[in-house]
């Protein structure tokens, strides 16, 4: 298949800016204290708490659904995170089924542990100790090259954006010529809420892409992703291709795109709050606690959306069967009752437990592979730009957005 055909139509559109707008990047800056007024009045209540342009979730609902409920408190959202068998992700179909295929994101059990148990195989610590040193370091290495003579640099479009999405290309073994494409394509399926008929066309366009990688794995074997996929073998049960597309699909949005605003938001905080940065400069011990506390701080995706299959107590609030409870990962995680000072980045606070990677049986399969592209990300920043800091001919960087959050931009300066 010639790259060009896998290129998107040829008007003039940026999916990374509409997607962003359309989820409120420069008009949401600060939900956190509108989530506090909603935790005191209780840890779960009805409504979505979630506005954006006059519009609100609640306005949305299906008129056969009874109600739509928030979780804000860390142990309510937490609560029916784990309770996998009384709040189902079965909702995930109706948005993201129709570009996705049917893929982990939307299974209940017994089928999610399942088919998790055969994808997971891809995600063994030999393999992300491979990964790191063969294709994350390279592929960040060589993206600072281009700007590391430079002296200043934005980093969200020069490095914090491209590096995820250019890693799941190399752990699929794309060929370099198709990454342009690869990336739009990736950008515009993620960007499902936004246009969906741009999504659906990039979903099939990228189903072209993988299917002739795996049918290449199937009869060529090779040392990537793809073919561990292709091998993978679970009590006897191996995935088709439509659940390999499914999943291939699904990296996109949940390896890619949140690395690329947990990274960033992480980054923000730092320059931010310079003594913490040189002290994380001095002392890279403080790297494992500095990326849990980004996560805690301001997590990249604050909602996700369940649905109760029976009447359930949460808290003491009675959810009846079908409703709609969206968990606010965003208000759980500066929980004061959990941490003090919540809304304060602080690289040095008493580790806790965080709900940014959500918990139980979906809690986030790449979880492993974001902290640890996150870790090679910024040492890399450290060790190669001298005395990196926010520039002061830029306004200070700020994280925006609603239901998913980062910085649109993070100038900096360093030493040449």
């Amino acid at each position: 298949m010639a790259t060009a055909d896998l290129a998107s139509d040829t008007e003039e559109l940026d999916p990374f800016d509409a997607f962003n707008r359309a989820m409120g990047a420069g008009i949401v800056e600060d939900p956190y204290p509108d989530f506090a007024r909603s935790r005191a009045q209780g840890p779960i209540h009805g409504g979505s708490g979630f506005t954006l342009d006059g519009a609100s979730a609640d306005e949305t609902l299906p008129e056969e659904l009874p109600g739509l409920f928030t979780a804000y408190s860390f142990e309510a959202v937490q609560q029916v995170l784990r309770d996998n068998e009384t709040f189902s992700s079965s909702g995930y179909s109706m948005v993201m089924g129709p570009v996705m295929g049917r893929s982990i994101l939307e299974m209940d059990e017994p089928e999610h542990h399942a088919y998790r148990a055969l994808l997971q195989q891809a995600f063994t610590r030999k393999a992300m100790e491979r990964w790191e040193a063969e294709v994350v370091k390279p592929v960040v290495d060589r993206l600072i090259d281009r700007f590391a003579a430079d002296g200043r640099a934005e980093l969200v479009r020069s490095l914090h954006f491209p590096f995820p999405m250019t890693v799941i290309a190399a752990l699929l073994g794309l060929p370099d010529s198709q990454l342009d494409d690869f990336h739009r394509l990736g950008v515009e399926l993620i960007a499902v809420s936004v246009d969906p008929e741009r999504a659906r066309v990039a979903s099939a366009k990228l189903g072209e892409l993988f299917l002739e990688q795996i049918e290449r794995r199937r009869q060529q074997p090779a040392d990537d992703m793809i073919t561990l996929l292709c091998q993978a073998e679970h009590d006897g049960q191996r995935l088709t291709d439509d659940e390999i597309l499914a999943f291939l699909r699904l990296l996109l949005p949940a390896g890619a795109e949140t690395t690329y605003r947990s990274s960033s938001n992480l980054m923000c905080g730092l320059l931010t709050h310079p003594d913490q940065l040189d002290a994380l400069r001095r002392d890279r011990s403080l790297l494992p606690q500095a990326i849990e506390e980004g996560l805690r701080w301001e997590c990249p995706l604050l909602m996700i959306v369940r649905i109760a299959v029976r009447d359930a107590e949460v808290c003491g609030v009675r959810i009846p069967a079908g409703s709609v409870v969206m968990t606010n990962l965003g208000s759980a995680n500066r929980d004061e009752s959990r941490w003090e000072h919540p809304e304060r980045f602080d690289i040095f606070r008493e580790q806790k437990a965080h709900l940014a990677f959500a918990a139980g049986p979906h809690t986030c399969l790449g979880m492993h592979l974001a902290r640890m592209e996150t870790a090679v990300v910024v040492n890399a920043l450290l060790d190669r730009l001298p005395n990196l800091r926010a520039d002061p001919d830029h306004e200070p960087p700020r994280i925006t957005g609603l239901t998913f959050r980062s910085p649109s931009a993070l100038h900096v300066v360093w030493d040449t």
